[in-house]
């Protein structure tokens, strides 16, 4: 089965991070097996949502792995002109939610996988498919876990996240974040003798603004980035049941994206000690006054030495010289970090095309990226 049958299957499974995948998983395992891969699928304790591990060739020595995860972003609420959960093919264009993030990369590594099952592989080909990554890279931590005690652990990871098929060092870390603020209701026209749980949080969101600017203005640029130092953001607010109650609770989200030489604990710090500057000159009326900070995800920043060996490993499958930095996270920073695997990033398409209606990846780019992966193979059966 070719890749362009394969990418239109794929898109057909609404994947997005809310439902199942189990049926995408399924598809994918039955193709790997039946040309003879081995195939571990690894389930979800909780929900019905699974990984997959992939190997072809031998078992006894470390290979080149291959990842990508299986979830998309929701469709409701976007204007599509096309179905998004059916493949169009139009202007050299092939549209449909995750053609760029990133189906498009796993149509093609599955069917590189298909014709490596019939080659003489001196080096193993892995695939590493997760689920729940655009939610903050969560399923592949139990694939992680897996290879942590696996005898072989991959040479080198090619994360396929779309990168235009330019070779990407790095990326942030991320820290996702929930704060909770409580004050102490009462009527609105006794509105002062009240502590307003949204104007704590506000207070504090305020605080959040004023450590932006100075890491804005004190950090070293990492210039490779299109926003060269660590950021802080304020995604959503909730708070209060009617305008004439004074709001005893509010919550609110905000994340960390950060430079890999920027510790996001260092920051999470600096506001755990902004919160208990607000705190301290209420808590003589309001004793129950608090603002607590959870941390709800995170992930590591990504961060390859431009001279290391699966730099230039991968820009010799590319032909390309230049490697670039992404404003997106990945899986590789986990790979990275915690089992101390090579990584780089390289994919087909563009992030300005995906999250978007009418998602696309130019065809071109489908081409090019199966062209990096027949080099792979060939290196594969060289034996690297």
């Amino acid at each position: 089965m070719d890749r362009t049958d394969i990418l239109r299957q794929l898109i057909s499974f609404p994947t997005i991070s809310a439902n199942p995948n189990g049926d995408l998983i399924a598809y994918c395992a039955d193709l790997l097996q039946s040309a003879g891969a081995q195939v571990v699928i690894i389930k979800d304790p909780v929900q019905p949502k699974a990984n997959l591990y992939a190997t072809i060739g031998p078992d006894d020595r470390a290979g080149v792995m291959l990842s990508g995860h299986t979830d998309v972003v929701p469709v409701a609420g976007q204007d599509w002109t096309v179905p998004p959960f059916e493949m169009t093919e139009k202007d050299s264009k092939v549209f449909g939610r995750g053609t760029t993030d990133m189906k498009g990369f796993v149509a093609c590594a599955l069917s590189a996988a298909l014709r490596a099952a019939s080659m003489d592989l001196k080096t193993p080909l892995h695939l590493a498919l997760s689920y729940d990554e655009e939610i903050g890279c969560i399923g592949v931590q139990s694939m992680i876990d897996m290879l942590a005690k696996a005898p072989f652990r991959p040479k080198f990871c090619i994360v396929g996240e779309p990168t235009g098929m330019k070779v990407a060092t790095g990326h942030k870390g991320k820290t996702a974040c929930r704060v909770k603020c409580t004050g102490r209701e009462a009527h609105s026209a006794l509105a002062p003798t009240a502590l307003n749980a949204i104007h704590l949080a506000c207070d504090m969101i305020a605080a959040i603004r004023d450590i932006q600017r100075e890491i804005s203005r004190t950090t070293t640029p990492d210039n490779d980035y299109d926003v060269p130092y660590s950021t802080l953001h304020v995604g959503t607010i909730t708070g209060g049941v009617a305008l004439n109650i004074v709001p005893n609770s509010a919550e609110f989200a905000f994340e960390i994206r950060n430079l890999s030489e920027d510790d996001p604990q260092d920051i999470l710090d600096r506001l755990d000690r902004a919160a208990q500057d607000l705190l301290t000159p209420l808590r003589a009326q309001f004793p129950e006054a608090n603002i607590e900070i959870e941390t709800t995800g995170s992930y590591p920043a990504l961060a390859t030495g431009p001279d290391a060996e699966v730099v230039s490993f991968v820009k010799s499958l590319t032909g390309l010289n230049a490697t670039i930095k992404v404003a997106f996270g990945t899986e590789g920073g986990l790979f990275s970090t915690r089992l101390d695997i090579p990584t780089v990033v390289c994919g087909p398409g563009s992030m300005a095309q995906g999250h978007r209606p009418d998602e696309f990846v130019h065809a071109d780019q489908l081409a090019q990226c199966d062209a990096m992966l027949d080099a792979l193979l060939e290196r594969l059966v060289a034996g690297i």
